[in-house]
């Protein structure tokens, strides 16, 4: 349930928008990545996907951006100010700096299961939203009770949250990239995308 009633974060049309992926190895940051590129180009949009450099390893940070534009994208460098931030293990919030160059006012999507007060501290900073992602992904049977797959599930709420992609493109990008296995999958991601609970933030009040 989306608890706050507000409207999806849209970016400004034209815009060049850059959001950096969190997570860790295993959990599929950088396949995720490859799939919102994915939803964004067949939307129409300019698209570019990349990890950050280094060797995914099960459990280490692993970081990847996608950049995505109405017009054509002639920037070809990392991303160090991004507009938004998914964060698929909440523990990298206190291990690493993952707000490091987020824009003011950026939002933040967690995949979590803990109350609204833990981040309360973002939330005076930045748009956060949270949802149960690795619940939804252990109910969808994707991976182990242990080390659920959340990159799927993620995907529907940003879109739900963000207004930056369709649902429906999110879910033909997950069948494209996962053939064999996609409906519980899509299920996850259809889930999520009905599950947020955007945290009231000091300087917009939500309608």
């Amino acid at each position: 349930m989306i608890e706050s009633g507000a409207p999806p974060r849209v970016a400004a049309s034209g815009m060049v928008h850059e959001l950096r992926i969190h997570g860790r190895g295993g959990q599929g940051a950088v396949i995720a990545s490859k799939m919102l590129a994915s939803a964004l180009f067949h939307e129409g949009r300019s698209v570019q996907s990349f990890p950050a450099f280094g060797v995914e390893r099960r459990g280490a940070p692993v970081t990847a951006f996608v950049r995505s534009s109405d017009g054509p994208i002639l920037l070809r460098c990392e991303i160090t100010e991004p507009h938004d931030l998914i964060i698929l293990d909440p523990t990298l919030i206190k291990a690493i700096d993952v707000t490091q160059g987020l824009r003011p006012g950026g939002g933040i999507l967690i995949n979590s299961d803990r109350s609204a007060e833990e981040y309360a501290s973002l939330a005076a900073r930045f748009r956060v939203t949270l949802v149960d992602a690795s619940d939804i992904a252990r109910r969808a049977g994707l991976g182990s009770k242990t080390q659920p797959i959340v990159n799927t599930a993620i995907l529907g709420a940003y879109a739900a949250d963000s207004g930056r992609v369709g649902l429906d493109a999110i879910c033909a990008a997950i069948t494209e990239a996962i053939p064999g296995k996609p409906q519980p999958n899509i299920d996850a991601a259809r889930e999520a995308a009905r599950s947020l609970v955007r945290l009231p933030h000091p300087e917009v009040e939500h309608a």
